[in-house]
């Protein structure tokens, strides 16, 4: 696609900067026709073009699993990252004494469904995190004979840290260990292969860097990570002939689709297939490309101000996050770059720009104009310092 094309794809440039696919996105022209299309047809026509909705579900199913590098068997969609994740969690035989292992800087979508099962005697482990690295002599120190899970991020949400999946997983795979991972801050920015990862299960909503809609996702299953887990949750659609509605059996779907155990969301699924679209016309690794070499932009210009950027500066540890921080009264700094129409995240004591492949270098600039401005703001003598909580 042509910038020109690119840009024709996101209104959302005309009116605002918007720093902040971490965090939820804006919607590219395509996925507002699609569901446009779809709430049209649904209105004018009923279910008349159901057969045509089914099967652009599975359409979409297969350029998910495109995405990922998966078979579609391998693929569910599910409401969000932590549904994915709590299928995982909730479906393996545990036993008191069981372990699983994550990284003390998660997002708690890839926290809470692990503490869940205290109540079975499986205990959460942590990985203290350096300076918002996961590193990996770190993460093996903490696993033992009783870790049946390690669960990671792709890309840790505040520090930008991307996690070396394949070195994980090789190791997990060695040892029997069933590898997780939340693909949410990565899956639309940059590349995945589950298969050369060894990656056993994956979730990610699609409503960050994917440019799609909140409450859908995709789940991923290995086939052998699927022999381990048993669906907390099934439905008619769980089983291997669900249309046949009258003639119970309680046979489950021989794969990924056997944890939607439901009506699907048809609406979101087809937002979600239009956003994949466009990752797959222009690219992933042109997309990783474009976001490094804006983050590249980014990060001389923290620089020149002297801001303390709180990223790994390690190339292969880097990803389109971007936080920092300094001598800046954050309140005070959000409502002002909220009031420039300048869309980011100013939390845990940073902030956080995300900007995606369709961002220019203008904006950029304009942001960062935005920023010296700021600082010359009334009673700007009474800004402080706030503490970086979330790099311990």
């Amino acid at each position: 696609m042509t910038p020109e094309k690119i840009s024709q794809e996101f209104p959302v440039i005309e009116n605002r900067i918007f720093f902040d696919h971490a965090k939820v996105s804006p919607l590219p022209m395509r996925v507002r026709k699609a569901v446009t299309a779809f709430v049209e047809d649904a209105s004018s026509f009923g279910t008349a073009n159901y057969a045509d909705w089914m099967a652009k579900v599975e359409s979409v199913r297969a350029s998910f699993a495109r995405l990922i590098q998966a078979d579609p068997d391998e693929v569910a969609f599910v409401k969000n990252t932590s549904e994915g994740i709590s299928i995982v969690a909730n479906g393996i035989d545990w036993k008191p004494g069981d372990n699983v292992v994550i990284p003390d800087i998660e997002f708690p979508a890839n926290v809470y469904p692990w503490w869940n099962l205290k109540r079975l005697g499986v205990e959460t482990r942590f990985v203290h995190a350096v300076d918002g690295r996961v590193l990996f002599d770190d993460l093996t120190a903490c696993v033992d004979n009783r870790t049946r899970v390690v669960s990671v991020s792709s890309v840790e949400c505040n520090s930008g840290f991307r996690t070396d999946l394949n070195r994980i997983g090789v190791f997990c795979k060695e040892n029997g260990i069933l590898f997780c991972v939340d693909a949410i801050q990565s899956l639309g920015a940059l590349p995945m292969d589950v298969k050369r990862d060894h990656i056993d299960f994956l979730s990610a909503d699609g409503h960050k860097w994917l440019l799609s809609v909140e409450g859908l996702g995709g789940f991923y299953i290995s086939p052998d990570a699927l022999k381990a887990i048993r669906p907390a949750v099934v439905g008619w659609n769980s089983m291997v002939n669900p249309l046949d509605f009258m003639n119970y059996d309680f046979t489950l779907r021989p794969g990924a689709r056997r944890f939607e155990e439901g009506s699907c969301n048809t609406m979101s699924i087809q937002a979600l297939g239009a956003a994949l679209s466009l990752f797959h016309e222009v690219g992933v690794d042109q997309i990783e490309a474009r976001i490094m070499h804006l983050g590249d932009k980014i990060l001389g210009e923290l620089r020149h101000r002297n801001f303390k950027i709180l990223n790994s500066m390690i190339p292969e540890e880097r990803s389109g996050i971007i936080s920092f921080a300094g001598v800046i009264n954050l309140k005070k700094l959000s409502g002002f770059m909220a009031e420039n129409q300048v869309s980011l995240t100013i939390r845990d004591g940073l902030v956080r720009l995300s900007p995606h492949f369709y961002n220019s270098e203008n904006e950029i600039d304009r942001f960062f104009d935005l920023l010296d401005r700021s600082g010359k703001a009334p009673d700007s003598n009474q800004w402080v310092s706030y503490p970086v909580a979330c790099f311990k």
